[in-house]
């Protein structure tokens, strides 16, 4: 008759240690760190897997209609900050080691979130109307936004400040400034108070949006190369005068 065995049988080599066994305390509670930094490197990327969650769930509420246009730009902005700190620091970026890869480590589907995360800019940021997407025009198209400003009407400062911003980026580039930590947040300025002014796609405004996903993607200290930085001077001073023609 066969003798089956009721479990899998334990590796020859392996020799059950009773003195070990006995000090086991089962009532005793589990570290999941023995030091202050393990502890700091978990908290953080327990902090990075709520935000992308988060994200992900914010991206679908907004789509939805169900967050105003204003909570979602705040608590997006808030989120992916929060998020570039964090894998910002070396022991957190060695643990983290990409978002793909902590995807799949955690076994996350966060489609939503994996785009904003790429893109570094809220929704209403890459297009002036997406606040309007679900409410009256039939979606999307230029009737209702080709006319004064798209309904805005900006006060000569935001205008002002506007302007300022773009002549600000460009010196910047002509003062040689290339490093993504230099220039993504003067062009990040460049959208935001172009946004205030007007919701029009004006000409050459999706250039700007597309250097900012350019930056985004590149390393904090990393740099753009003299013919990149000489098509980002082109493109935004483009984008500049299509901005000029709006007003």
């Amino acid at each position: 008759m066969l003798n089956r065995q009721p479990y899998a049988p334990t590796p020859h080599s392996y020799v059950p240690n009773s003195t070990l066994s006995a000090t086991i305390n089962l009532d005793e509670e589990v570290k999941l760190a023995d030091t202050r930094a393990e502890r700091d490197l978990q908290d953080s990327l327990a902090e990075i897997f709520s935000i992308i969650v988060t994200l992900d769930e914010l991206e679908r509420a907004f789509l939805k209609d169900a967050i105003p246009e204003a909570d979602y730009t705040e608590i997006c902005e808030r989120s992916l900050k929060q998020y570039k700190s964090l894998v910002a620091d070396e022991a957190v970026a060695r643990a983290f080691v990409g978002l793909e890869e902590f995807k799949a480590e955690w076994d996350l589907e966060v489609p939503r979130a994996t785009e904003r995360i790429r893109v570094g800019m809220p929704s209403t940021t890459v297009d002036a109307s997406a606040g309007h997407h679900g409410g009256g025009s039939g979606g999307g198209g230029n009737g209702s936004k080709s006319e004064n400003s798209g309904g805005k009407n900006p006060s000569g400062q935001l205008i002002l400040e506007a302007t300022q911003d773009f002549i600000t980026f460009l010196d910047a580039l002509k003062l040689g400034l290339l490093a993504k930590d230099q220039l993504h947040p003067l062009l990040t300025d460049v959208i935001q108070s172009a946004n205030k002014v007007t919701d029009r796609d004006f000409e050459n405004r999706g250039k700007i949006v597309q250097w900012l996903i350019t930056l985004n993607q590149m390393k904090a200290t990393e740099e753009l190369s003299e013919d990149q930085a000489r098509e980002l001077e082109l493109d935004i001073n483009s984008a500049y005068q299509g901005f000029k023609a709006t007003l």
